[in-house]
């Protein structure tokens, strides 16, 4: 670990709290990770499922995969923690200039 040093006298507080918040991040992971299992069997629910049309399929998986990634942003790469400000700034300003890129582009074919 990067951080040994301890905060207060007893060091039995700062392990007991450590573990506590580890395993509740365990928790909030292993919840997170069956909630995108679930999501991916539904996505494969409605391509497989004839009485939904293209129309309707390709912009739910659209939008289920939208959600994974956010999933996948903030549980997995640990951005909901204090410190990712300026790696989150970047990814959203990225993510900002790639959506204007592709609906430039979209606009340019479609006139």
């Amino acid at each position: 670990m990067a951080n040994d040093q301890s905060n207060s006298a007893n060091p039995n507080v700062n392990l007991t709290y450590r573990r506590k918040k580890n395993a509740e991040e365990m928790k909030h992971q292993l919840i997170t990770f069956t909630l995108m299992i679930f999501l991916t069997l539904i996505a494969f629910f409605a391509v497989k499922y004839d009485g939904f049309s293209h129309w309707f399929t390709k912009p739910f998986i659209l939008l289920l995969a939208v959600v994974q990634v956010i999933f996948q942003l903030y549980y997995f790469m640990h951005m909901k923690h204090k410190g990712h400000e300026t790696i989150t700034i970047f990814i959203y300003a990225g993510l900002a200039v790639g959506s204007i890129a592709i609906l430039t582009f979209l606009t340019i074919v479609w006139i």
